[in-house]
């Protein structure tokens, strides 16, 4: 197996996960304020890459910028890996590749030519691109995505674990770029927000971003 290959139902009995889900979670998060380059960003670059609607344009257009955004906000004190190889435990299928991890800077080593983080991760991502009627199935495409991300998460867990690196809390992000869904674990619990943040709110998608970042 790998991380795409599990169901949702699968993966909480897999590792024994407790599903809480719930509207608001993230509700007295704070907004962090976007810079005018990322405003500029978007306005030039959401409704093309609506317009061209692959994953690609999205991951290229949308997400990364608001990613690069939180890594100018932290002064470059964060590493952002897009489209990498972790593979944490083959035989629990905790292998596959992650969209986007974002952890705390610290050196990388490099395994082939797929950087490795070797220290905490506090964030990883999973990126989902809609079909061509986007209206009608966005709360689906959003919905394929959380076995996935949650495996990738469990996978985190058990490599800080494995790392010795103190935690508490994972986060978890799906995305169409112009939709953010929030998920966060904590031991055998996993949170699934079921609110919906859109772009439009790029200032509270930015600051839950910051406090998944900055939690102890």
């Amino acid at each position: 197996m790998a991380y795409s290959d599990f169901k949702l139902n699968e993966v909480s009995q897999r590792f024994g996960l407790t599903v809480n889900e719930a509207s608001g979670m993230f509700a007295d998060v704070p907004e962090a304020e976007c810079s005018d380059l990322l405003v500029t960003i978007l306005g030039e670059n959401v409704d093309l890459a609506v317009a061209i609607n692959t994953e690609k344009a999205r991951s290229e257009m949308i997400i990364s910028p608001v990613l690069l955004e939180i890594r100018r906000k932290f002064k470059g004190k964060i590493s952002l890996f897009s489209g990498v190889d972790f593979t944490v435990d083959i035989q629990q299928g905790l292998n596959g590749f992650c969209d986007f991890i974002i952890r705390p800077l610290a050196k990388i080593t490099r395994t082939g030519k797929m950087p490795i983080p070797q220290e905490k991760i506090t964030l990883v991502g999973w990126a989902s691109c809609p079909s061509n009627n986007f209206m009608e199935t966005k709360n689906e495409n959003l919905k394929s995505g959380l076995a996935q991300c949650i495996a990738e998460m469990v996978a985190a867990q058990l490599f800080n674990e494995r790392q010795g690196n103190e935690i508490k809390s994972i986060y978890g992000v799906i995305t169409i770029g112009t939709i953010w869904q929030f998920l966060k674990l904590q031991d055998k619990v996993i949170s699934i927000d079921l609110s919906e943040y859109y772009i439009k709110d790029i200032k509270k998608i930015l600051g839950i971003l910051v406090s998944a970042i900055q939690q102890p």
